[in-house]
């Protein structure tokens, strides 16, 4: 339900802060960057220096993708 919630509240477009994909996604911090050097999730974007962000359509794609990969 978490999730659920999480995902109505954000935006359809822009970028996603590491802890608003962290409470999307349900997974660790570590976990995370662990997916994304890997390229199974989507990798950030630096915006500059000191703030990196993800694209919030390749999150939300992402997540919508989950569901299917077991088909």
């Amino acid at each position: 339900m978490k999730t659920a919630q999480a995902m109505s509240a954000i935006p359809m477009s822009g970028f996603l802060r590491q802890p608003q994909v962290l409470q999307l996604v349900g997974f660790s911090a570590r976990t995370l960057w662990r997916r994304c050097k890997a390229k199974t999730f989507p990798e950030p974007v630096k915006l500059s220096e000191r703030i990196t962000a993800w694209r919030t359509e390749e999150v939300v794609r992402w997540i919508a993708n989950q569901g299917k990969a077991g088909l």
